[in-house]
């Protein structure tokens, strides 16, 4: 019998941290399916989380709240039924297992070079964490990072998470301490 894993959605963009500057203003409906309509949004980045909170709107389980125009989920009310992915205009939010060790907050494709000119922490696809990675978890596929978050749990705690500290945009994180992080903020 196959065993059923808890996942909990996790935001793929940390444009506030980087510091995304708006490259024009939205006049719409405050939708993001209806901003993305309109040249992809309002940021600099086009793969930045829009803000409006169309997943938020959409969970059923009033597990995501918007804290300064980005979603944040409740790790101990997400039960990873996927309506914020299928919602999510961008392809921005992606289940990963509550147990998971590290993730990547960014789903940026683009070169270094332009990813750099948007935000000053999105991932540049440098290929580090896929080098450094001892389980061979880690891949960039189209762009992006990839995690096979199963090889990396197995692995062993000698990874030391060698991803997250070679990072040379410290976009690589550990997710125990994200999801902390996330619940404190929710509490407050």
């Amino acid at each position: 019998m196959a065993s059923v894993e808890n996942v909990i959605a996790s935001i793929r963009c940390s444009r506030i941290e980087g510091n995304v500057k708006k490259q024009l203003e939205y006049i719409g409906y405050n939708t993001c399916a209806g901003a993305t309509l309109a040249y992809g949004g309002p940021w600099a980045c086009k793969y930045a989380c829009i803000g409006f909170g169309d997943c938020v709107k959409a969970c059923p389980f009033d597990a995501m709240t918007l804290a300064d125009g980005l979603p944040q989920v409740d790790p101990a009310l997400c039960v990873g039924c996927g309506t914020c992915v299928r919602t999510c205009p961008k392809g921005i939010i992606q289940l990963i297992p509550s147990q998971a060790r590290v993730w990547v907050p960014c789903s940026n494709k683009d070169s270094a070079k332009a990813v750099k000119a948007v935000c000053e922490v999105g991932c540049i696809s440098c290929r580090m964490c896929v080098k450094v990675c001892p389980a061979k978890a880690v891949t960039l596929e189209d762009g992006i990072v990839k995690i096979d978050h199963k090889a990396c749990m197995d692995y062993g705690p000698e990874c030391g998470e060698v991803c997250v500290e070679k990072c040379p945009q410290k976009i690589f994180r550990n997710y125990k301490a994200a999801i902390s992080e996330e619940a404190k903020a929710d509490a407050a």
